[in-house]
């Protein structure tokens, strides 16, 4: 092996695929489950360099000649070169989690810093937290011990802490939805960082998310920085544009690994449309209402004419938790879905959740659907479901009257005229525009309320972020870009995806105004220069 990881359990793990991603080098996974194998395997240093995860970040130093300072101060090497039969140390979680602070904002300076748990995680984040300036940094343990000046969970919610570090494995997958610190009863909070990845937002990060706190991320950039920063000791070489390639790469996971999910009322396209948008994206269609059949053995009028609706939507929230927790899908959801708040916080934990919007007059009545056998109770359902559904979604895609019409290609692409929405991470709703692709040319149907507010946007197929924001790629599954965005600044569009829009390398421009909306394309990219 010339470059790899090793560790006790590494089913999970990105880093071969972040590795690859950003060198090309070969990356293996050696899994070593004791302590002997991980012993046996550095003596033999047959190896070029390594990463080191949980529970050998302790154990590696006692084979290398020569220690970083900042790894001996924090008592854990997870980056190892091996230069002529000699080990050298490294600490890059550190370097990580620097930057996933700096990137987002997370100002320690003269703040009060609580970090749960008490493993080797905790002395990395209390590093950077100490070095960037925090008055106080405090631990919360689940048996605290007092001598140390440990804290409860319960007594961590009154310590007035302005910053929450999580570096315990609480909401990991595969044991998705825990949670020990309530932070809605935590006023005062300016930034919860969660260093877990899998999900992508754990449910410390949700429930920072409804508290309103305004930085709350989860550990996916984190590792990917440390990938960055381990490469560059692995190389000898430092990266031309370090924060560009973390910002990359972090974008091209999501990109491949989060899921889309579809929600609407019966009939709005869920199923046609995630059929085809699960094609495009590479992602493998999943229909929630068929897999409730599948697992009953019965259909869903039976199971209604036999359970009731309460004993549906038990069925339900099932195969929502068991699929949502997972990665790489298009969730096709049935219409009362939103019905049950741990349904939408199991499809938020790993992906965007898109609003279809059809007008209630284009909606199939009966179709062997129960609550919606008559157009009263296709109206009646309509109203009682719609601002839930605003509520829930990330975006919401107008679907009637513009229709998702492949075209001659036999392709799709959706546009997303942004007024806000979670994703930009204020209370209002994107608007977003279906077009249809033929012959090369991107085609813009004719006739609804959204060409006028296209119109009022002074965008040209492209479009720019509103004051104050970072653009987003709407393809990116909400991802951070990370293009700073000036009023009154220019920005290009420039297209990476040449089967959904025309030639050329830039497609459209505008000049951004400060109360000027948002147009994300397909695979674009935003750039300044």
């Amino acid at each position: 092996m010339e470059y790899g990881l090793i560790g006790s359990k590494l089913g999970h793990s990105y880093s071969k695929i972040i590795h690859e991603m950003l060198c090309g080098y070969r990356y293996d996974l050696c899994p070593l489950p004791t302590e002997e194998e991980a012993r046996a395997f550095l003596t033999k240093r047959q190896f070029k360099a390594i990463n080191v995860t949980i529970p050998y970040k302790r154990l590696v130093m006692e084979y290398c000649t020569y220690i970083d300072p900042r790894a001996k101060a924090i008592g854990a090497v997870n980056t190892v070169v091996n230069k002529n039969g000699l080990l050298y140390g490294y600490n890059t979680d550190y370097l990580g989690f620097a930057h996933l602070c700096d990137a987002h904002g997370v100002d320690f300076a003269g703040r009060t810093v609580l970090i749960l748990g008490t493993g080797g995680t905790h002395n990395t984040t209390s590093a950077v937290a100490r070095d960037k300036g925090a008055a106080r940094v405090l631990t919360v343990s689940r048996t605290p011990d007092a001598a140390k000046g440990q804290l409860s969970y319960e007594e961590a919610v009154a310590s007035g802490a302005h910053i929450v570090i999580n570096t315990t494995p609480a909401g990991m997958y595969p044991n998705v939805g825990a949670c020990s610190l309530d932070v809605a009863r935590m006023p005062g909070l300016e930034a919860v960082l969660d260093v877990v990845y899998n999900p992508d937002k754990t449910e410390l990060i949700l429930r920072a998310e409804e508290a309103g706190v305004p930085v709350a991320v989860g550990g996916l950039e984190m590792l990917v920085a440390q990938a960055v920063y381990a490469a560059e000791y692995f190389l000898s070489r430092k990266f031309d544009d370090a924060a560009g390639e973390i910002g990359r790469i972090t974008a091209a996971l999501r990109r491949d690994m989060l899921n889309v999910a579809l929600i609407g009322m019966p009939s709005s396209g869920k199923s046609t449309v995630g059929r085809a948008l699960a094609e495009k994206l590479g992602k493998k269609f999943i229909d929630l209402d068929e897999e409730i059949v599948k697992a009953d053995g019965r259909s869903i009028p039976d199971i209604f004419a036999a359970e009731g609706e309460d004993g549906f939507r038990a069925k339900e929230s099932a195969q929502t938790a068991r699929f949502a927790k997972e990665g790489r899908q298009l969730l096709s959801c049935g219409g009362g879905i939103i019905k049950r708040g741990e349904n939408l916080r199991a499809l938020h934990q790993n992906g965007v959740v898109l609003f279809l919007d059809r007008p209630l007059d284009a909606l199939t009545v009966g179709g062997g659907r129960p609550l919606s056998s008559s157009t009263e109770a296709l109206k009646k359902m309509e109203a009682e479901r719609r601002p839930l559904y605003l509520a829930a979604a990330d975006a919401a895609v107008v679907v009637g009257g513009v229709g998702v019409d492949a075209g001659a290609g036999g392709r799709a692409a959706v546009v997303g005229l942004m007024h806000g929405g979670r994703v930009a991470g204020v209370d209002r709703h994107l608007r977003v525009l279906v077009l249809r692709v033929g012959s090369g040319v991107v085609v813009l149907r004719q006739g609804t309320a959204a060409v006028a507010a296209l119109r009022r946007a002074r965008l040209v197929v492209g479009a720019a972020v509103r004051a104050g924001g970072l653009v987003r790629g709407f393809f990116g599954i909400g991802t951070e870009l990370g293009l700073p965005f000036k009023p009154g600044g220019v920005l290009r569009l420039v297209h990476t995806d040449p089967d959904l829009l025309p030639a050329g390398p830039v497609v459209g421009r505008a000049a951004v105004g400060a109360d000027d909306d948002v147009i994300l394309v397909g695979k674009c990219l935003f750039t300044d220069r």
